[in-house]
């Protein structure tokens, strides 16, 4: 570094220490033989610290499908068929992608466009409407307005979603009697072909009978008289036997059980059996047993004479009142009713009024405009603006009622 400035030389100098003390604290890369080829590649080796920072990093919890209110969403329709890979095979990709999509939720799920949008990666709003427009006419799904039932009369927005494709006849009876019609029977299996029936053989003359071997006489035997002696006698059963007793009433048990709850008022049993007509009154305007009983044992006298003569007081004078009679105005319990909207307007209506569960003006089925009814609507459109700017200019207040009142003609005079 001769012929530099000495400020210059030292720059110089402190830059080079620099350098060497940098590449004197990295580490050399370690290079491994190859088995068979000695030193022909080089390998460097990670931080395993690093790696270690990387791997053993949390990962980022997976965002759960955000819910409805309390019973919105979505509903899955009854008597689907089990799951399949080719459940939506016979839809287009973006229609078998979202349909799969939303056969994973679970109920109770929020099905509007932004969410279902926002929830998976592929489609946006524009896409999600069209494919849920798609899935409508196929079959897999419907939105529907009812009631929660319970004979509550709050309205709910609910999507049913079916993985197996129904028609329109399925969901009418899906949605008016609020069951699913009977799931038809499966087709029977196709029948084996039957094999070829052999040629009959034959008859065989059937063998001649042999001769019956010759049995020996039976042997003769000495005859046993018989024992003329008396059997023992049996305990003899009678013919009718004597039934069980019949099981006590509710109101007998309740009578007998005054005596266990206070000693004083056992009652006989003629006593239980003459007032076991007031007590099953008690029993049957809604009275406990329990209660029944203390309140012909509660508050007793001192002494108690005749105890059959207290309970029949207090059974006649402590009777209960009747239940109340429903009232012959009153509503029955209200069943759940269901109205069928077109999944691409939101237009209510009834499900025969929208087959594929889309209205007529979202299926394209307009009547074309009646030429005389436009023209009609645009000169009334023409002469209600004629009005409005003759109101708006000033000063003209005056004559514009006077032409209104003598239709049209200004020289006509008004009174």
């Amino acid at each position: 570094m001769t012929g530099l400035p000495p400020s210059v030389a030292r720059l110089y100098r402190r830059d080079s220490e620099q350098r060497l003390r940098v590449a004197s604290n990295k580490q050399p890369r370690q290079v491994l033989p190859t088995p068979n080829r000695g030193l022909t590649s080089k390998i460097e080796r990670h931080d395993p610290v690093a790696d270690a920072k990387l791997t053993t990093a949390p990962c980022a919890p997976v965002p759960a499908h955000p819910k409805a209110a309390t019973g919105y969403g979505k509903r899955s329709a009854p008597d689907q068929a089990r799951s399949r890979r080719d459940d939506f095979a016979h839809l287009p990709e973006r229609e078998a992608y979202l349909g799969a999509f939303i056969d994973r939720l679970p109920d109770g799920a929020a099905m509007d466009v932004k969410t279902l949008a926002a929830a998976q990666p592929r489609y946006g709003q524009q896409a999600v409407r069209s494919a849920l427009t798609r899935l409508s006419t196929a079959g897999h799904l419907r939105r529907v307005q009812e009631t929660v039932g319970n004979g509550r009369s709050q309205w709910v927005y609910r999507t049913y979603f079916t993985r197996t494709a129904r028609d329109d006849a399925w969901w009418h009876h899906f949605l008016t009697a609020g069951a699913p019609s009977p799931t038809p029977a499966p087709a029977p299996a196709p029948a084996q072909p039957s094999p070829e029936p052999s040629p009959p053989t034959p008859p065989l003359s059937p063998p001649e009978p042999s001769p019956p071997p010759s049995s020996p006489p039976p042997p003769l035997l000495p005859q046993v008289q018989p024992d003329e002696r008396p059997l023992p006698s049996r305990r003899a059963v009678p013919a009718n036997p004597v039934p069980a007793p019949p099981a006590p009433s509710p109101a007998y048990a309740a009578l007998a059980a005054l005596g266990a709850a206070d000693p004083r008022m056992i009652l006989s049993a003629a006593e239980c059996a003459a007032l076991e007509g007031l007590a099953a009154e008690w029993l049957a305007r809604g009275v406990t047993s329990a209660h029944l009983v203390t309140a012909l044992t509660a508050g007793l006298p001192a002494e108690v004479y005749s105890a059959g003569a207290i309970a029949r007081r207090r059974l006649t004078d402590k009777l209960p009142p009747a239940p109340p009679l429903p009232a012959p105005n009153e509503a029955a319990p209200t069943r759940m009713l269901r109205i069928l909207e077109c999944t691409e307007c939101g237009v209510p209506g009834r499900p025969e009024a929208l087959p594929g569960g889309l209205c007529r003006p979202c299926r394209g089925d307009s009547p074309p405009p009646d030429p005389a009814a436009e023209h009609l609507r645009a000169e009334r459109t023409r002469h209600f603006a004629h009005l409005a700017r003759s109101f708006s200019r000033p000063g003209s207040t005056r004559d514009t009622m006077q032409r209104v009142g003598s239709g049209g003609n200004p020289k006509a005079k008004t009174t």
